[in-house]
């Protein structure tokens, strides 16, 4: 009876532990190899198991509570662990949201993103000394995102090709083509934390309705930077954006973003600008959605088609002498990623991560690298 009884009692405990291993498992973004689990975690609780049968059998009788007690710890400690990892949290409530408001922002004036608060994050110490982490906020009654905050390092970064998005239709999403923009369409799906930085893809609490400027220009600067960096240090960086929004319009106004490398102290990176939503030549009513040729720095889509023919002539005028520029470009040489399918100057910093497989030098003009289906790098900005 005393041996069955100890073996009722070690099945158990293996059940037990088997579930504490699985949810660590699913809480972990990027999971450990096989043998990290079997040494870290599975490998000493399979041996206390085993040693306890070993002796059972024998005259010797070990303290079954004593090792049962034993378990328990080691079950306990692999438990916690599970907050070391990279959690996606999902908050319904506005503890992410910054206490900043539009009016602390410069009006657009050309620039695709601006710097703000002297350039430093608000961050707090405590903020520093988290673990790995991942937080977005849940949509509002509008279907709006909030903050994205996440603790990028080696482990959050993609391990598999990007897919599809086209699925998901973010607040105030429309179909909107213009001739002069790079890809032609107005609107982009926008990631808060970029995919290069959290394999984030289509998780709807991560994209916004961005203009193709502010995606492509505004954001991709400071996004590669932060993907540099981390690729070379193996180094952490706290990193957020927040979409602000006025009122209850489905377009953001634009997006903050703040970054802070941990283990440098921000030496490495450190930044807190403000991306405009906004595309030169359109005038975005972001109550809606709705846009029109106009002049943004000057002209909100409340002051009507009618009333700002001038203004638009003008937009036209210029849309013209940009092709009349494109048509009289020099061809040049360029480093071509044929993965990624970003052509990038050669001195560019970037081009050190291209593989080798992947790279290919070509003279050609920046326009017919466009209408190959390459898009400039956003760092050296070629």
């Amino acid at each position: 009876m005393i041996l069955l009884r100890k073996a009722i009692l070690l099945v158990d405990i293996v059940i037990r532990n088997w579930k504490c291993l699985r949810v660590n498992t699913r809480l972990t973004i990027n999971s450990q190899s096989n043998n990290d689990w079997w040494s870290g975690k599975l490998f000493p609780i399979t041996a206390v198991i085993l040693l306890v049968v070993l002796l059972s059998s024998c005259k010797y009788q070990p303290d079954v509570i004593g090792v049962l007690k034993e378990l328990e710890a080691v079950e306990s400690t692999s438990a916690s662990s599970a907050d070391n990892s990279t959690e996606i949290v999902v908050l319904t409530d506005d503890s992410l949201n910054n206490s900043l408001s539009l009016e602390a922002f410069p009006p657009y004036s050309g620039e695709a993103s601006v710097e703000v608060n002297g350039g430093e994050p608000s961050f707090s110490p405590d903020d520093l000394q988290r673990e790995s982490f991942e937080t977005y906020s849940a949509l509002d009654s509008l279907g709006r995102c909030g903050p994205a905050y996440a603790l990028i390092g080696p482990e959050t970064m993609p391990h598999t090709k990007r897919e599809s998005i086209g699925m998901i239709k973010p607040s105030g999403w429309q179909i909107a083509q213009y001739d002069w923009i790079d890809g032609r369409y107005l609107y982009n799906r926008c990631h808060l934390i970029a995919f290069s930085l959290a394999g984030e893809n289509d998780n709807e609490l991560n994209l916004i309705t961005g203009t193709r400027t502010m995606n492509a220009v505004g954001m991709l600067n400071y996004e590669e930077q932060v993907a540099n960096y981390v690729r070379e240090t193996n180094n952490h960086v706290l990193y957020r954006v927040t979409p602000m929004f006025e009122g209850d319009n489905l377009i953001a106004s634009g997006v903050l973003m703040e970054a802070e490398s941990v283990e440098d102290a921000g030496k490495g990176i450190c930044f807190c600008v403000w991306c405009y939503n906004v595309e030169p030549g359109v005038v975005i009513d972001y109550a809606t959605g709705n846009n029109m040729i106009g002049n943004p720095k000057i002209q909100t889509y409340d002051d009507g088609a009618e009333d700002h023919e001038h203004d638009r002539v003008d937009v036209e005028l210029s849309v013209e002498n940009l092709a009349d520029e494109q048509n009289q470009e020099v061809v040049q040489s360029y480093v071509l990623n044929t993965n990624s399918h970003k052509f990038h100057y050669p001195d560019c910093p970037s081009v050190n991560d291209i593989l080798e497989k992947n790279k290919s030098l070509v003279d050609s003009k920046r326009s017919s690298l466009i209408d190959e289906g390459f898009d400039p790098c956003g760092y050296c900005n070629p």
